[in-house]
């Protein structure tokens, strides 16, 4: 039997507390502070800074969250204050009868105070400005350096010493009301201030990305924190929101304000990759642009020409993804396995609990329609070069992420 948990003689979990405090000293960031104290506290938790800005949630749904940012029955609200100045609030309701120990709460309170003003986040400009800026750089009209640096800092980012972006995208797959998709934005720069208290968040408003696509900007020269930061925003993420897959794309460090538009597409290409080719069993991907292997030769593709990179994807694999959607096949699918099981038809069965001949006589149907032998080396590579560059391109093929209604059939609309 295993050893319950030391409590004192009012019933409070030692244990719990000695979880907030070792949450503090290692810089877990607020939301661990926070699902800390809520355990220590048996209570649903919200915490906010002075501007009312949501710092952390601790709570069993989303509408036990939107419950405690409301003057719901049973909801307490508890100032912070460092030295007389206040610093937030901390919203609590008890999930059980027996009330909290006022010592305890003092306690609990005491240390997110101090947490929340060290990790003050930084006033938030208009969240209109955000997303204008975060637009600009993914849609390359922002490269000029001190015109990224003057944006930058009108809206309280300060990337001169050096900063990296991340892409997230949520996919659901459980039926939910209206305002997930403003969730996912909240959960995951909550996640990404636990890590890099300057962070910014904004949804990247791209009509044809699926799902929810966010992109979060890190003003940070070091590595570490933008993996640290990724980490910490996909705990956030999970905490906060079941029944959700998600896919993290993480840039190199710009070195300057001037390389902040290329880091925002290596985040957007690293994001691609992982969600069309995660290899992760419970859907949940972090991929690093440096880890993106062959796929990197293809991004100054993108930069500079997109139109040459359409037109080989057009050349090569398009004819398989429109013929699939039409006829509800596995062309796409089959190149992909047949590619990985190294050009073996058996193989490719296996992978694909498909008997051998519906895979020849699939590969027959790709060389009819793109033209490309797969039994020769120059069509394996040109069929695995297209599949790259389709997820460059983030296009999605049949049954993937961007199957979802009304996201078009991919990032890039596909022709008719």
């Amino acid at each position: 039997m295993s050893t319950p948990a030391p409590r004192t003689p009012a019933g409070i979990d030692l244990e719990a507390l000695d979880s907030i405090t070792d949450a503090v000293e290692s810089g877990a960031g607020l939301p661990e502070v926070i699902r800390a104290a809520a355990r220590a506290l048996d209570a649903s938790l919200a915490l906010t800074d002075a501007a009312s800005t949501v710092l952390a949630v601790a709570a069993r749904s989303p509408a036990d969250e939107r419950s405690l940012m409301s003057d719901a029955d049973g909801v307490d609200v508890v100032d912070l204050r460092v030295a007389d100045e206040p610093v937030g609030q901390l919203r609590v309701r008890a999930r059980s009868d027996a009330e909290a120990s006022p010592m305890v709460l003092r306690l609990v309170t005491a240390l997110v105070a101090s947490e929340v003003q060290r990790v003050r986040a930084p006033a938030r400009a208009s969240e209109q400005a955000v997303i204008e800026f975060v637009h600009d750089l993914l849609g390359r009209r922002l490269t000029d350096g001190d015109d990224v640096l003057a944006r930058a800092e009108a809206i309280g980012l300060d990337v001169a010493p050096g900063a990296s972006v991340l892409v997230v995208r949520a996919q659901l797959h459980v039926t939910t009301e209206e305002g997930w998709r403003e969730r996912v934005v909240t959960a995951a720069e909550r996640g990404a201030r636990a890590a890099v208290p300057g962070a910014i968040a904004s949804s990247s408003g791209r009509p044809e990305a699926p799902g929810a696509e966010v992109v979060i900007l890190l003003p940070s020269a070091e590595a570490a924190d933008a993996e640290r930061a990724s980490g910490s925003v996909l705990r956030e993420l999970q905490a906060s929101l079941t029944g959700h897959t998600f896919a993290l794309g993480r840039s190199r460090v710009a070195g300057g304000p001037a390389e902040l538009g290329r880091a925002a597409n290596e985040a957007l290409l690293a994001a691609n990759v992982a969600e069309a080719d995660g290899d992760a069993d419970d859907g949940q991907r972090i991929l690093a642009f440096d880890d993106t292997g062959a796929y990197r030769l293809l991004l100054s593709a993108m930069s500079e020409d997109p139109a040459e990179l359409q037109r080989f994807y057009a050349e090569t694999i398009e004819p398989l993804v429109a013929y699939d959607d039409q006829y509800e096949t596995e062309l796409v699918s089959t190149v992909e396995a047949f590619l990985d099981a190294d050009g073996n038809v058996a193989g490719t069965a296996q992978r694909l609990f498909t008997h051998r001949h519906t895979i020849r006589y699939r590969l027959e149907r790709v060389r009819e329609l793109s033209g490309l032998d797969v039994g020769s080396t120059d069509g394996r590579e040109k069929l695995s070069l297209g599949l790259k560059a389709m997820r460059v391109l983030g296009i999605a093929a049949r049954g993937g992420p961007a199957s979802e209604q009304g996201a078009g059939g991919g990032r890039v609309p596909r022709r008719s």
